[in-house]
């Protein structure tokens, strides 16, 4: 008997009771450590859970993000909620359910074949039994390990899966109800801090009779070598102290950054680890050579809230509450940081305004612990100043795209070569690639880490979706990891796919308009994987492509596609566009296939906030740089797309229900960026290369013509 593949988080996780108990109040509670940050995972989950052991979805709780008392599964990142830990719960109800069975079958005294569950309850022939999971939950054996032989139901079976339920987090958040940054707990205080500016800068002065004039109420500074935090039990004396803090401290060994590193290009040439992935370069038997480069700058991740955490140091245990995106990772991380065992620290997540990506949560985590440390007792409230945000939390890396295409006789790709220079895109603590912030402020701080990249296996990081889905002969990727960029980098939601996949899907608008073919045409030309031809052609339709007008119009019509690392759900996207002095997007059609949607709702709302936020990145984002370091440090000099601005948006899903589910948070990204920067290319007549696609970079496109 072959033995089954199990999803890694069940591998890492194995036992029963990590993942699934029956309570007391007669409902069951699944554990997860994936985490809700808007993607709706604790809702979809629920429903994987309810349909998996046929118990009405409302006696389901959901444990999100718990060191206690769920599974360790590192982080909720690149679109894997519903692929892993989905599929682990389904795995592990599963299994319970047929070890309940057995149970009920042996005090019934019959064939566990006549018995049947229904809402919860075990059913003889039909007819009930007083037996149900709770009466027998008590005789199995729960520290066992899942072994995966059990087969879950059949889609077909499903009555809870592939149903738009309405999510479970959005009541208390529309309430003001669920966001950490509003829990008031007994005996808190208010804390905030003073940055150190740069890794190695040193705090010279500090004029703290300054600062407390300023703070103008009860206030403790409290110090440890380049780490200074102010702490009130008024928030507002907290605020004003480290609003002054600044002006009244000096400092020495700063860095100092100049402007011009704020563009992609300045990548290029700098010391870099350099790696080939792929194939040799083929020999081609062509002169038709085309070289083509594109940019993005660095981004935010702009969380309409700032960083928060919440920490209590009580008799030798410290308790977080964090809106980061792993709780497991972030207790290891606190532990090596602060010298404490790790059982010594709780980790609990609550739900933050904005994330998708490695933000500033896990450093605000560190920053509340430390002061914890110093008054124990005490629940300390930590919050970022928006300054602060901006100008602190790791960024999403600037890249440079640079790809090298050989045609062949009819203008097809006969060779491709993707370059790519770009800063790591992870420097998560803990993964050998990175730190949490104030560790640099303490008195030993770590020594810096030669950056990483995430590997391909894990879909990459700066090389994700650098290969196309097309049928290319022969393809390759040319990684250049620079290895000192001006600023913090790490994991910002796409990671590479949304450069990679801009770069890619131009390049081939561009390949078509030389031999005089339609986009689409030429795309499905060089495509023969079906599910992403019909995508293709269905938004095609949706779009009415038939009736696209002439280029220089100043009105747009631009398609872009992607599978997500070529692997999880795809998504082809085609954007309209008005381009007088600046780009409006009018309408976005969207055609997407995620194999099995747990809840179609759901997954509506991820590629729609997907598309939202591409059409940001694309337009408008970009982190400025001065001599100080980041200057862009408020909404006006970090504009983002207000909702004025948010154009009709048509999202389709189509049905996948014969596949399994695929990862949606990220799918839309790459895509939509593509189609914008097409559909400006067909308003123009023009190509503009490099994002944000501004009015100066418009003007200075046409100008060059």
């Amino acid at each position: 008997m072959t033995t089954p593949t199990l999803p890694a988080s069940l591998v890492e996780n194995p036992r029963l009771d990590r993942w699934i108990c029956f309570q007391p109040d007669r409902t069951v509670r699944i554990a997860t450590g994936k985490v809700e940050i808007g993607q709706g995972v604790v809702t979809a989950i629920g429903q994987i859970a309810a349909d998996e052991l046929d118990v009405p979805l409302n006696r389901v709780a959901v444990l999100s993000g718990d060191t206690d008392n769920g599974p360790d599964e590192m982080y909720t990142t690149s679109s894997l909620s519903i692929e892993v830990s989905g599929s682990s719960v389904r795995l592990v109800c599963a299994e319970v359910r047929a070890k309940a069975l057995e149970r009920a079958a042996l005090r019934l005294n019959c064939s566990r074949d006549e018995l049947t569950v229904v809402d919860g309850q075990f059913l003889q022939n039909g007819m009930a039994t007083g037996q149900d999971y709770w009466t027998v939950a008590s005789e199995i054996d729960f520290t066992q390990a899942a072994t995966g032989t059990a087969a879950p139901k059949a889609a077909n079976l499903y009555r809870v899966v592939g149903r738009s339920i309405p999510r479970l987090d959005l009541p208390a958040k529309v309430s003001g109800a669920a966001f950490l940054h509003d829990v008031r707990p007994p005996r808190l205080l208010h804390a905030r801090t003073l940055r150190q500016p740069s890794r190695g800068a040193t705090l010279a002065t500090l004029d703290e009779a300054a600062i407390r004039r300023a703070a103008k109420g009860e206030l403790q500074i409290i110090r440890d070598a380049n780490f200074v935090a102010f702490v009130s039990p008024v928030e507002g004396v907290a605020q004003a102290a480290a609003a002054a803090a600044p002006q009244h401290a000096t400092w020495n060994n700063v860095r100092r950054i100049e402007s011009a590193q704020q563009e992609a290009a300045w990548l290029q040439g700098q010391p870099s680890d350099d790696r080939h992935i792929g194939a040799p370069p083929a020999t081609v038997a062509t002169t038709q050579r085309v070289q083509a480069s594109f940019s993005r700058p660095y981004i935010a991740h702009a969380s309409l809230a700032p960083s928060c955490a919440l920490a209590e140091f009580r008799d030798g245990h410290l308790t977080i509450h964090s809106h980061g995106q792993g709780m497991h990772p972030l207790r290891r991380n606190l532990a090596a940081a602060l010298g404490l065992p790790p059982d010594a620290i709780t980790a609990r997540h609550l739900h933050g305004a904005g994330c998708y990506g490695h933000n500033g949560a896990d450093d605000a985590a560190l920053d509340a612990a430390l002061i914890a440390m110093r008054l124990p007792g005490h629940c300390i409230r930590l919050q970022w100043r928006r300054e602060e945000e901006f100008g602190f939390e790791p960024v999403g890396p600037a890249m440079l795209v640079t790809l090298h295409v050989a045609l062949d006789e009819r203008g097809r790709p006969a060779d491709w070569t993707t370059e790519i220079w770009s800063g790591t895109h992870v420097q998560r603590p803990g993964t050998g690639s990175g730190f949490l912030l104030a560790t640099e402020a303490m008195a030993n701080p770590p020594p810096e880490v030669k950056p990483t990249d995430p590997p391909e296996a894990r879909g990459g990081g700066a090389t994700r979706n650098a290969v196309p889905l097309y049928d290319v002969p022969a393809h390759r990727i040319v990684h250049h990891l620079v290895l000192r960029p001006p600023v913090r980098t790490s994991a910002l939601r796409g990671l590479g796919a949304l450069p990679n996949v801009f770069a890619i899907e131009s390049l081939l608008d561009d390949l078509a308009a030389r031999i005089g073919e339609d986009p689409v045409a030429y795309r499905l030309s060089i495509l023969s994987e079906p599910r992403a031809r019909r995508l293709i052609e269905a938004v095609a339709e949706r779009a009415g492509w038939s009736g696209r007008g002439p280029a220089g119009s100043g009105k747009g019509l631009g398609l872009g596609f992607a599978r997500y690392k070529n692997r999880a759900a795809y998504a082809a996207v085609v954007a309209a566009v008005t381009v007088q002095e600046s780009v409006r997007v009018d309408r976005v059609w969207c055609v997407a296939d995620a194999g099995l949607v747990v809840n179609p709702d759901g997954a509506r709302n991820q590629l729609e906030g997907g598309i939202v936020q591409a059409i940001s990145w694309t337009l408008k984002e970009q982190v400025r740089l001065d001599e100080q370091g980041i200057s862009s440090r408020d909404w006006d000099s970090y504009p983002i797309l207000r909702f004025s601005e948010v154009p009709d948006i048509h999202v389709e899903l189509t049905d996948g229900a014969g596949n399994p589910s695929l990862g949606v948070g990220e799918c839309t990204v790459g895509p939509t960026a593509a189609a914008i920067g097409n559909a400006v290319k067909h308003a123009l007549g023009v190509r503009i290369h490099d994002m944000p696609l501004t009015r100066e970079r418009i003007m200075g496109a046409l100008l060059n013509t």
